[in-house]
């Protein structure tokens, strides 16, 4: 059995009805499974993660697409979160039997029926990406869905696939192949957005900090406090316990306590094991002596 798995991000984190809709388009399939989904009244982001084989997950994968084409509508659209596209990223993870090569083909497939079938311009990125200046997902969601309409003019960013010209409501989508990444956000006990903005530069790697840390400072207004939103690209590299520690004495600077911290979606269980065995100073814990772990290897050896 081949396996891939998927983490597409939808800029709906507000309307459950609308997430449930397009989540049922993968459900159609029997080959593919929802292994979680979470919604975000602030970012107004929905991320769902599901896994299944290369075919199927193909064609779920464009059928939630254009779900969120018929029902989200970035013209009235507003969140934390920066996004420029109904379906904002679309990543392909190799799990079981695929290559990172396997998935790199599948995100240009999926790519180039987007923005064929749906009029949707795609860009390419991370392992997928055409150009250097493609890897990195920031760069091409700066200046966001309405700042997409005068950069598209740009011949730097004509869309790997479908038209020059942003979609009316969809706006634009990235898709591309890449490593497990982490969705780790910490919370501050303040509302100035202006700490959070600096313990965020004090982390990630454009300014200075964990090469594999993508950090910036958000505004949660309906909890009155301020989040430092994290992708962690790279867990082994830069773990989660080093750059939480790092925030926890950022905030100290600044007087502020960190309430708590949330994980988004899933995570691999090395990252959960590896946390833990730095906090509890254990020396000699692997995967193995996790009662659950155990138990599957040795019924599916």
């Amino acid at each position: 059995m081949k396996l891939i798995e998927s983490v597409p991000n939808f800029s709906e984190g507000r309307r459950e009805e609308v997430v449930r809709q397009i989540i049922e388009e993968a459900q159609k399939y029997e080959r593919v499974k929802i292994l979680d989904w979470s919604m975000d009244f602030d970012h107004n982001r929905s991320v769902v993660t599901l896994v299944g084989e290369p075919e199927e997950i193909e064609n779920a994968i464009f059928d939630m697409v254009k779900k969120a084409t018929e029902l989200i509508d970035l013209r009235s659209h507003s969140g934390e979160h920066p996004r420029m596209g109904a379906t904002d990223v679309i990543p392909f993870i190799p799990v079981m039997n695929t290559t990172m090569e396997e998935c790199i083909e599948l995100s240009k497939r999926v790519g180039e029926r987007i923005g064929k079938e749906l009029n949707i311009p795609v860009y390419l990125y991370e392992k997928s990406a055409t150009s250097p200046d493609r890897e990195n997902l920031a760069k091409i969601r700066k200046g966001e869905f309405e700042g997409f309409f005068e950069k598209i003019k740009d011949p730097k960013w004509k869309p790997d696939f479908g038209p020059d010209q942003v979609h009316p409501s969809a706006g634009v989508v990235a898709v591309g192949a890449r490593e497990y990444l982490i969705a780790f956000n910490v919370n501050l006990g303040t509302n100035d957005i202006k700490i959070a903005d600096k313990i965020a530069k004090a982390v990630r790697h454009i300014s200075g900090g964990f090469r594999y840390v993508k950090a910036i400072g958000i505004e949660l207004k309906e909890k009155g406090i301020v989040q430092v939103s994290m992708n962690l690209t790279n867990y082994k590299k830069s773990p989660i316990f080093r750059v939480f520690e790092t925030i926890k004495r950022e905030a100290q600077r600044y007087g502020v306590p960190v309430l708590n911290s949330e994980i988004i979606g899933m995570i691999p269980l090395k990252a959960a094991i590896e946390t833990m065995k730095w906090y509890l100073q254990l020396d000699d814990f692997d995967e193995e002596r996790v009662i659950e772990n155990k138990i599957l290897n040795t019924f599916f050896e």
